[in-house]
């Protein structure tokens, strides 16, 4: 993680400071000038993103300080200040925009992470994220879901087996021929997910040993006749058009999972402020 952490910050300063750095500050700040300045939340959120916050700062000038005053997974309402900063004032007006980039983004991922685990807490339902991540921040993406309270999926097409239609389509739409291979090629104690669209498929998934089965875009009523059809042999998660307003009723119904795109591709941006300081 720290080294694609670190990667992710040197293309993000790299693409605001170009050629010529920060233009603005070269010509307004005078060298040796020091500043503080402090990290607010202006509005209600679950943070995340602190230890890349504090990266950027580090990257840019490692003489930066920055004391977070709350961290990953808390709850922060407006008007409260989350982080105190100190160093060059140069070095903290040019990592300015790229660190609240990356805590803004985080924090509607964990806000909305949150917002959806609290809809099934009690029940055995677990909120999964998914690959629909912005490119280059899985790693804080998923981060950012757990801070929320909700779980990770696999991070990537390197940690399990996910056939899905177009894997399907690949090999002539035979869900036997399909599971056949993942189990004769996939490495041992890779789970082998499936992802159905009808209740047929998702019988011959029960035959031929899939692992988990993804009910794909499925309403409550087939989602629910699944449910019995499956009688608790394989472990069943509901992907596609699904909403905070519906998962109650997932949960209720008996899935094991609920994965939702939206929590790392549609949540919004927080909104955090840098507030500058001169020092005394």
């Amino acid at each position: 993680m720290s080294a694609h952490l670190d990667r992710l910050i040197d293309l993000a300063l790299d693409e605001d400071l170009g050629a010529s750095g920060d233009v603005t500050t070269a010509a307004l700040v005078p060298a040796g000038a020091r500043g503080r300045a402090e990290l607010w939340a202006k509005e209600s959120m679950v943070l995340a993103g602190m230890e890349a916050f504090r990266r950027v700062f580090e990257k840019v000038d490692p003489s930066v300080s920055v004391r977070p005053l709350r961290v990953d997974g808390d709850a922060v309402g407006p008007r409260e200040k989350v982080a105190e900063l100190e160093g060059p004032l140069a070095s903290l007006l040019i990592g300015e925009r790229t660190a609240l980039n990356i805590v803004q983004r985080t924090s509607g991922i964990a806000t909305l992470a949150r917002q959806a685990a609290e809809k099934v807490k009690g029940t055995k339902t677990q909120v999964l994220d998914t690959r629909k991540t912005p490119p280059g921040m899985r790693g804080l993406a998923k981060l950012a879901v757990r801070a929320g309270g909700a779980t990770n999926h696999r991070f990537g097409l390197f940690d399990g087996v996910l056939i899905k239609d177009n894997h399907l389509a690949a090999v002539g739409g035979s869900v036997k021929t399909a599971l056949e291979r993942a189990r004769a090629r996939a490495p041992r104690l890779v789970k082998i997910e499936l992802e159905v669209t009808t209740l047929e498929q998702l019988r011959e998934a029960l035959v031929h040993g899939a692992d988990v089965v993804m009910l794909d875009n499925m309403d409550d009523a087939q989602v629910a006749e699944a449910v019995k059809l499956a009688a608790g042999r394989v472990p069943l998660e509901v992907s596609g058009g699904v909403t905070l307003e519906r998962l109650p009723k997932l949960a209720a119904l008996g899935v094991d999972f609920v994965s939702m795109g939206a929590l790392t591709h549609s949540a919004r941006a927080m909104d955090l402020s840098l507030e500058i300081l001169l020092s005394a």
